[in-house]
């Protein structure tokens, strides 16, 4: 119960960075009719996963929405570790 929520609030989280990045692309111009097919594929897909996962976990099936949020959650997490090392290490990365 605990891990599911832990996933689901990092999947919460993810989704609001897609979102973000999404709105400042349609402000700003780079998404376009070109690439738009891409976007939504992408915000679809999150958005999959986060209801998905909740719906699963409302019909008390807590393996299989653990799995569905942990697809989204792990990548996010070691994308934030990455990123976090990249920033305390102070190495010179280019």
């Amino acid at each position: 119960m605990i891990l599911f929520r832990a996933f689901w609030v990092i999947d919460l989280l993810t989704a609001a960075v897609a979102a973000a990045f999404f709105v400042i692309g349609v402000a700003d111009g780079s998404v376009s009719s070109f690439n738009i097919v891409l976007w939504l594929g992408l915000i679809a897909g999150v958005a999959i996963v986060v209801i998905g996962a909740k719906v699963l976990r409302n019909r008390d099936q807590l393996v299989a929405a653990c799995a569905l949020a942990a697809l989204l959650a792990v990548p996010a997490l070691l994308f934030a570790l990455f990123f976090g090392v990249a920033i305390v290490s102070g190495v010179r990365w280019n």
